[in-house]
């Protein structure tokens, strides 16, 4: 089968940030910069913590300054510049090599982004990467109300590139994702590096033209 889709994960991905360790880092900042004890930012979290999840959609962003605001008890100006620093954090940097890569694609292939997010991603992300520009569509859970690894997002996501599953190739950092994504029927590699990916994103594509 020819491979007609090429889709690209973000964080971890084309954005070159640790999903993992950006928010332990982000709050531990603010919690030295207040003077508060190891863990206090969390705890205020666990507190102020509306129902339901930001991934898929239904925390909105308003809603989750407002447990920030509350959670360290700023006033407007700090919270202003928690939440810079936050998407600061969150979209991390471009990784460049990755990304001209991914542009290039777009002459002979469709080309999407599939992404676990939360409200105001595409904002920021668009603001500071312009992927709206360089793609012809993104997937992002939150609006979508559907997560990685759950298959509806994989069958959507092919539905809207208006391919097969077996046409689609993909690159996700975790193993889980991509797991989701083979049994989904798609061709998915695990992203370690960009020399890496790319190589075996190419073996892939050369072996379905």
């Amino acid at each position: 089968m020819t491979i007609r889709a090429v889709v690209f994960d973000i964080g971890g991905v084309l954005e070159l940030v640790d999903d993992a360790s950006w928010p332990h880092c982000w709050m531990a900042s603010w919690e030295r910069r207040l003077g508060l004890d190891t863990g206090a930012f969390a705890t205020g979290l666990a507190t102020h913590a509306p129902g339901g999840s930001v991934v898929t959609g239904e925390v909105s962003e308003a809603q989750m300054r407002l447990m920030y605001q509350d959670a360290l008890g700023l006033d407007d100006v700090d919270t202003d510049e928690l939440i810079r620093e936050m998407w600061d954090a969150y979209c991390g940097e471009l990784d460049i090599e990755l990304f001209d890569y991914f542009v290039s694609l777009r002459s002979n292939y469709k080309t999407g982004i599939l992404s676990n997010s939360g409200d105001g991603a595409r904002r920021e992300e668009q603001r500071r990467f312009g992927f709206q520009d360089v793609t012809d569509d993104i997937v992002y859970s939150h609006e979508v109300g559907l997560a990685k690894p759950d298959p509806k997002i994989y069958a959507l996501t092919s539905d809207r590139l208006g391919v097969l599953p077996d046409e689609i190739v993909f690159l996700d950092d975790l193993p889980a994702n991509v797991d989701a994504a083979r049994e989904a029927g798609w061709h998915a590699v695990v992203h370690r590096d960009s020399n890496a990916s790319i190589t075996e994103l190419g073996v892939i594509l050369s072996a379905h033209p």
